[in-house]
């Protein structure tokens, strides 16, 4: 198990786990194997509800795992972790006003499910025994719902590194008007007259 210092105090159940994200966008899949081999990537998970893409077919759950596998990279595909979600039925508002966008929203909603719970606690056991990229279809992160599962790694004490197109990569910034609340994550609004 990798082991790093952590860029918080947290002392969550990711504590030091290390995870990074990826989009696969419009490229080559050649360019995207070589970016998972230039930050030795060894396990993707993807997290795209659904595994497909009818614009870029060497992207589709088939043509993708077995290019992975030919090169030593273990694929995995967690529906549990994928977006496009409806929005919650739950009785009451949403915690998660903050988020303007609805797809967003419903995604931060959807994390306090047991479904997700579940899906992100296989995530950091494969993350904590090998060097782990999650990855979903949007170039970056944050315009994707990469930016929440990133939140709530972070949140968790993990640390999370966003790999770009470039061969870049940076540090996960928790997103602005995120409240942490032992290791949950929400977006609330701004405060009303009563509140």
């Amino acid at each position: 198990m990798r082991k790093l210092t952590a860029s918080n105090d947290m002392d969550g159940r990711f504590k030091n786990v290390e995870l990074f994200t990826i989009g696969h966008s419009n490229q080559p899949l050649e360019d995207f194997l070589d970016l998972l081999k230039q930050h030795q990537i060894t396990a993707l998970v993807d997290i795209r509800r659904f595994p497909g893409s009818r614009a870029f077919p060497q992207f589709n759950q088939e043509t993708l795992s077995t290019a992975l596998r030919d090169h030593g990279i273990e694929y995995h595909w967690f529906e549990s972790l994928g977006g496009r979600r409806p929005a919650s039925k739950s009785a009451g508002p949403s915690p998660n006003l903050g988020l303007k966008n609805p797809s967003f929203r419903n995604y931060a909603d959807y994390m306090a499910t047991g479904d997700f719970q579940t899906g992100i606690e296989a995530l950091s056991k494969i993350a904590a025994a090998k060097k782990t990229a999650i990855m979903c279809s949007e170039s970056v992160f944050w315009r994707c719902h990469r930016r929440l599962v990133s939140d709530f790694w972070t949140a968790q004490g993990g640390l999370i590194q966003h790999i770009f197109s470039s061969g870049e990569i940076k540090p996960h910034q928790m997103t602005e008007g995120a409240k942490i609340n032992q290791g949950t994550v929400t977006y609330p609004g701004p405060k009303t007259l009563f509140d």
